[in-house]
């Protein structure tokens, strides 16, 4: 038997139970991972309290959990030419991730560089593809300063390095106690909240573009700080502002290769990727109330093991 996590209606953390089920089997062209993280994702809290996003994503109750995960190769499916038993991999499977056994298509799964560490590979999937595509979407350069919001989260805290990595001037948003962490990525941090335009102001007079990672008021201020709706992108505050030219470049537009040049860039040590904290698998309610509460560095991981 195997542990899975279970959304069994629609509503908050409470709704998420772990229940015993048969072992799944690959199929041809597919391969079984046993999971040993997964990582945690706002979309996914999203999806469990009903909505747009349990809409657009098909989660209809009782059904599975997470989207992100790594382990190692355990069953191998007819077909299967590319991967070995024993390999360790991540990959990315929505409302499937969070069990101790994940089946997924071969095509969807990477290796694990070395120099990644499991719960790392566990919760880059969606926070790296994001980070990826969003950053590629505004065509940084050294001539433009980037305002991020919520730039110690998992996907921003990505998306800042990714961004300096074109040469761009990166204004963070976070809370006081990550601004440091920030500085020594290179990242101009500000608190966020009340007055943002003037605390940014107060370090620049030219924003040029925007990444919204945090809700409306990354994108208001952006406004407001002059930047035209074009250069900027969002993923968490769809729909708002429609109308200025805002973007909403997610991970759909990153390839499994860009997720590729990610994961080596992490193990290699050129690219941070900070775990915040990792929970049992037990307390996957209590995971979700912990990342729900913000103010994060990095990402929040389950561990089966």
């Amino acid at each position: 038997m195997a542990r899975y996590v279970r959304i069994d209606e629609f509503g908050g953390p409470e709704v998420l139970s772990i229940v015993h089920d048969e072992q799944p089997q690959a199929g041809r062209g597919e391969v079984r991972v046993r999971v040993l993280c997964a990582g945690l994702n706002p979309v996914d809290y999203k999806i469990f309290h009903g909505g747009p996003a349990a809409v657009r994503y098909e989660a209809v109750p009782p059904c599975g959990n997470g989207n992100d995960f790594s382990g190692v190769i355990d069953e191998l499916g007819d077909g299967v030419t590319d991967f070995q038993l024993g390999d360790a991999v991540f990959g990315g499977k929505r409302m499937n991730a969070q069990a101790d056994f994940v089946v997924v298509d071969a095509s969807r799964i990477l290796r694990k560089p070395i120099g990644l560490t499991f719960e790392q590979a566990g919760g880059l999937d969606i926070a790296g593809r994001a980070a990826w595509a969003s950053v590629a979407s505004l065509g940084l350069g050294v001539d433009d300063t980037v305002l991020i919001g919520a730039a110690a989260g998992g996907v921003g805290v990505l998306a800042c390095q990714l961004a300096r990595r074109t040469g761009a001037t990166v204004i963070g948003t976070a809370s006081s106690v990550n601004h440091d962490f920030l500085r020594g990525l290179g990242v101009l941090p500000v608190a966020y909240g009340d007055g943002l335009v003037e605390r940014v102001r107060a370090i620049t007079p030219i924003v040029t573009a925007a990444l919204d990672y945090n809700g409306a008021a990354t994108i208001d201020a952006a406004l407001e700080l002059g930047v035209p709706g074009t250069r900027i992108n969002t993923i968490a505050a769809r729909g708002h502002r429609a109308g200025a030219g805002i973007t909403e470049v997610g991970g759909q537009a990153a390839t499994i290769g860009d997720l590729e040049v990610l994961a080596d860039l992490i193990a290699t040590g050129q690219i941070v990727l900070p775990i915040d904290s990792v929970f049992p698998l037990e307390q996957v309610q209590e995971a979700y109330r912990y990342l729900m509460a913000g103010h994060l560095r990095g990402k929040v991981v389950l561990s089966t093991r």
